[in-house]
């Protein structure tokens, strides 16, 4: 059996992982990918994301953010379907050029490839990795009839774990992932509007004269699975109905269906080991907190990584951990509490959740305080 040596291995080919090997690259770190998909197999995804503009400078700062087509959300209209209260979120009042930006999952990923390749930093598709072995002073696994050994192995990719290793709610909820084209420019306003199926957002897009939407329509399995059925015309009149009339829809792309539910690791370092992005966590697309997230524990982790001249000790990823403690335990539970709070129709909890509306669109600096946490994380605070 053939033996290779790596600095430090990432498990994942997808944006995670190649954000985290350019990240590590960036502080001095020597690190390889691991894919067991074919280079260049993320390109098909059709998934379209809203990133921050916390993200967005993190991506500036890896050299991927040039190549991305993306469009800004210059405002957030959040609102409860059926009840009072709504606030706007503006940009000019956080005192950024944008809250986030909307872009497609394949765009990211071939702008980020591109870094990687400009780099020159190692990748192995067609590698999965088996038998891994975390013994000091190294973590040893095999691809194929090849014995590798790492300092450090990063899971940025795969399963979340076990039921012993990992907590999992069912929300009940699928989404169905759509474009949808208004008769009216949208001017970069995004809609978060929570109904008591589920939220319903619309992220701003630059196609047919700044009239396309994404849309995320959350409710239960089997109304998910009637609505993908439907025509476009008797989907566009449930989509109205839905919505309400603070737009009017023209003309909706096929609908994909996916389940969401909340899944995530109790802890995110082993021996020799670390867990990032999917691997680490997978949250309600709500608030679109995911990939975020995800940056902000690669950011960290390169950063505490940067002059250790051993990245896989205990000590060091037991650091890093607890100071990522506090942000990413409060994303999750801030996404999970949006989503049970606002998916229901429970009268006392309809007029709670107006007054919180309410309370944000009058209150200047609580409405501050949200729009930078949901930016920055919580070095926001």
């Amino acid at each position: 059996m053939n033996s290779e040596e790596n600095g430090i291995a990432v498990v994942g080919g997808g944006p995670a992982g190649m954000a985290l090997a350019l990240a590590l690259h960036r502080h001095g770190q020597q690190a390889g990918i691991f894919d067991a998909r074919a280079r260049g197999a993320g390109l098909a995804d059709q998934r379209i994301l809203a990133l921050s503009h916390g993200s967005r400078q993190t991506l500036e700062w890896l050299g991927a953010w040039e190549a991305i087509e993306s469009t800004p959300i210059r405002t957030i209209h959040i609102s409860q379907r059926g009840g009072l209260g709504r606030t706007l979120i503006r940009a000019e009042e956080i005192g950024v050029p944008a809250l986030g930006y909307v872009l497609s999952a394949a765009s990211l990923i071939a702008a980020l490839d591109q870094a990687v390749a400009r780099a020159n930093i190692p990748y192995h598709e067609h590698s999965r990795i088996e038998d891994v072995r975390a013994d000091n002073p190294q973590v040893s696994f095999r691809v194929g009839a090849t014995l590798h050994q790492s300092a450090l192995l990063a899971y940025a990719e795969g399963a979340i774990g076990t039921q012993a290793e990992a907590n999992h709610r069912d929300y009940g909820q699928h989404a169905l992932i759509f474009t949808a084209t208004a008769t009216t420019p949208h001017g970069g306003r995004a809609w978060e509007r929570f109904t008591p199926d589920g939220p319903l957002a619309l992220l701003p897009l630059a196609g047919n004269d700044g009239r396309d939407l994404a849309v995320v329509y959350t409710c239960d399995p089997e109304q998910a699975t009637q609505l993908a059925a439907l025509d476009e015309d008797t989907f566009l009149a449930r989509l109205q109905a839905h919505f309400g009339s603070r737009l009017s829809f023209a003309a909706a792309s096929p609908r994909h269906v996916f389940p969401l539910g909340l899944r995530y690791r109790k802890t995110i370092v082993g021996p020799r080991q670390v867990w990032l992005g999917n691997a680490a966590q997978t949250l309600h697309p709500v608030a679109g907190q995911g990939f975020n997230l995800a940056l902000r524990d690669i950011r960290d982790l390169a950063r505490s990584l940067g002059d250790a001249d051993d990245p896989g000790k205990s000590g060091q990823l037991a650091a890093y951990a607890a100071r990522r403690r506090m942000d990413r335990g409060s994303t999750i539970g801030f996404t999970d509490s949006l989503v049970r709070l606002f998916s229901n129709d429970h009268f006392l909890l309809q007029h709670l959740r107006g007054a919180g509306l309410l309370a944000l669109d009058l209150l200047p600096p609580l409405r501050h305080f949200v729009a930078r946490r949901m930016i920055w994380g919580a070095r926001a605070w």
